[in-house]
């Protein structure tokens, strides 16, 4: 485990699911909180939340769309100024819409590709040029199991934007070999959440407290690549490089 307290942390897509579950661990951890997500009212109610488990704590909110990349820059910007530092940025912003390619549904599989993989990289960016200027701070991108292969159907479009994040933040660890900027990849298996809530069953589905908690587990160890929960998904995942497509399908 690092021998570093990550004390401000900021989470992006925090109003609902991961970002929510992970934010309300860290309160418990007495973790100081920027927290941004579209749904501003939803952050107000999860601030008051946080603020109960543990007054002691700093909790930020802001409205933000990371869609809207000028203005990532400047909520991280905000953030920094208002907290003194960021020390930890956890891009965890994304969405599931999609179907098979070719048929009909190109807005839907746009739409993902954009949040999930051209937004994270204004994330990265506007959280690495922070840590530039710091010398210190640690990158959390959070991918997916599915970015390991190919996946079907509705996962098409969304796995191979998670296989470019763990791409895209395995060159950013490249970049930043030399310095004290830490950058970890947390892959989460299948973890109901109100992303995926349609659907009807997905193999060693868990609840949201039990996934957070793995993924909160990884952070903290601030390690390149991990795949969560540890059982079964860090021995799956090797499995599932080999796997014949067939059995793909049936997972996907």
């Amino acid at each position: 485990m690092s021998a570093t307290v990550r004390q401000n942390i900021l989470i992006t897509g925090a109003s609902s699911g991961l970002g929510k579950g992970m934010a309300m661990l860290y309160a418990k951890m007495g973790r100081n909180l920027a927290l941004c997500a579209r749904r501003v009212e939803r952050l107000e109610t999860l601030k008051a939340e946080l603020e109960e488990i543990n007054p002691t704590i700093t909790v930020l909110i802001k409205s933000l769309d990371v869609n809207d990349h000028d203005a990532v820059f400047t909520v991280f910007n905000e953030f920094k100024q208002e907290l003194g530092s960021l020390d930890r940025v956890i891009v965890n912003a994304g969405m599931g819409k999609g179907a098979s390619i070719g048929t009909g549904y190109f807005k839907a599989n746009k739409e993902t590709a954009i949040t999930n993989f051209v937004s994270a990289i204004a994330q990265c960016e506007a959280a690495v040029g922070i840590f530039r200027g710091q010398n210190a701070g640690h990158l959390v991108t959070i991918s997916s199991i599915s970015a390991v292969r190919g996946f079907g159907r509705a996962l098409t479009v969304y796995a191979a934007t998670k296989a470019a994040i763990t791409s895209l933040s395995e060159g950013i660890r490249i970049d930043l070999l030399r310095t004290p900027i830490k950058v970890s990849t947390i892959h989460p298996g299948f973890i109901r959440s109100e992303i995926n809530e349609k659907v009807e069953k997905a193999p060693f589905m868990i609840d949201t407290e039990t996934g957070c908690k793995a993924i909160i587990k990884a952070i903290e160890k601030e390690g390149t690549n991990s795949y969560v929960p540890a059982w079964p998904w860090a021995i799956l995942n090797r499995v599932m490089r080999i796997m014949p497509l067939s059995w793909l399908a049936k997972m996907s």
